[in-house]
């Protein structure tokens, strides 16, 4: 099997997972116990938010709240600072930020707008800044876009976004990007959301990084955990998995950054071009390259594969059970519809193989030509 739907999800680090074990079988305590080995873990979990956070942020400025997943850490922002005015996100966002949008609008709370997408998948940051104004209450814009790989200049965007608006909050979903790519966030950007699962941890754990200054209400309440800011007793096994999972990453991000943009293109170069276009951009995440067979069912395909021993994906994989069967990301690109039925998204870990690359595009032609050839 040849697994090339890392976006969707990552095996977790077998090291990483070995390491925390014994937050299972010995330390299994629980964090909030006033007795020794329970309050013993507190620390544990205080080391686990400087791993997380000190690559990516200053921790004299940010401090790290738990969840249990990035959907629940953009909603949290979300949620906590879209109270009054408008709010503006963008096309291609995950389902975590657009549904997050459309709920808001429901409840007639704030007024929602959208910014459009460039052609490579990226915001169009003037029509963005367009829409912000004395009475914008929240930016969200993402890191990296799931499901094309472009790669947005989030601090840029909100110093942008800060000069037309002091007072806006400007929340990024960095889920595709923590442990991918190497940034640290600007004094401007205030919340960003990252996900265990996609990096070599356990589904079922994420983050929120806030800046300390900011007030966040809580999303679930409770035994005040997390400093009142999220209540639920924390899984400190996930947590610590996820902090060595990440330290791995970190060590080694730089190396793999160069040698996965080496297989996507390897890939792009083996693949038939009478029967894929490119979508994703050349300067976009070197961990995802998305392409569309137009004319043929992307789903179709994804089967087709699955079926030769390749799994990929046709999108996002938290959004296969919209009513649309059309990715809303390519489309906002402006693509058709034929061509966005057609959509593949194969996408790499640090796991992924020279040998795995060169298999998997003699899959993916194989079954495009003879899908086609049937569809003649």
């Amino acid at each position: 099997m040849i697994y090339l739907d890392n976006a969707a999800t990552t095996k977790p680090s077998v090291s990483a997972f070995d390491k925390a074990r014994v937050f299972v079988t010995e330390r299994y305590f629980n964090p909030s116990a006033l007795y020794n080995e329970g309050f013993a873990l507190q620390s544990e979990l205080k080391k686990a938010r400087s791993a997380l956070l000190s690559p990516v942020a200053d921790e004299s400025a940010f401090e790290l709240i738990f969840t249990s997943c990035g959907t629940e850490a953009d909603n949290q922002a979300i949620f906590s600072f879209a109270r009054r005015g408008n709010v503006v996100t963008t096309a291609g966002e995950h389902s975590a930020v657009f549904a997050a949008f459309a709920e808001l609008k429901n409840r007639g709370a704030v007024e929602t707008r959208i910014a459009p997408l460039n052609k490579d998948g990226s915001v169009d940051v003037d029509a963005l800044c367009a829409l912000v104004d004395n009475k914008t209450s929240l930016v969200s814009v993402m890191h990296v876009n799931n499901e094309l790989g472009s790669i947005n200049d989030v601090n840029d965007i909100a110093k942008r976004v800060k000069q037309i608006n002091p007072r806006v909050i400007f929340h990024v979903d960095g889920v595709q990007a923590y442990g991918k790519l190497a940034f640290r966030l600007a004094k401007e950007i205030d919340a960003y959301s990252i996900s265990a699962h996609k990096i070599g941890g356990l589904k079922g754990v994420g983050a929120l990084i806030k800046r300390k200054s900011l007030q966040i209400a809580p999303y679930i309440i409770g035994g005040g955990q997390e400093s009142g800011k999220r209540s639920g007793t924390e899984n400190v096994f996930g947590i610590m998995q996820f902090a060595y999972a990440a330290q791995e990453k970190f060590l080694l991000l730089r190396q793999d950054y160069a040698r996965l943009k080496d297989y996507r293109e390897r890939l792009w170069e083996l693949l038939d071009k009478d029967v894929y276009t490119r979508i994703s951009p050349e300067n976009g995440t070197p961990y995802i390259l998305t392409v569309a067979a137009a004319g043929l069912r992307g789903e179709v395909l994804l089967h087709m594969a699955n079926d030769k021993g390749l799994i990929i994906g046709t999108g996002s994989a938290c959004s296969s059970n919209a009513k649309s069967r059309y990715s809303k990301a390519v489309i906002a690109c402006g693509y058709d519809e034929k061509t966005a039925d057609g959509v593949l998204r194969i996408s790499f870990s640090n796991e992924t193989t020279q040998e795995e690359i060169e298999r998997a595009a003699a899959i993916l032609n194989d079954i495009g030509n003879d899908l086609k050839r049937r569809m003649q």
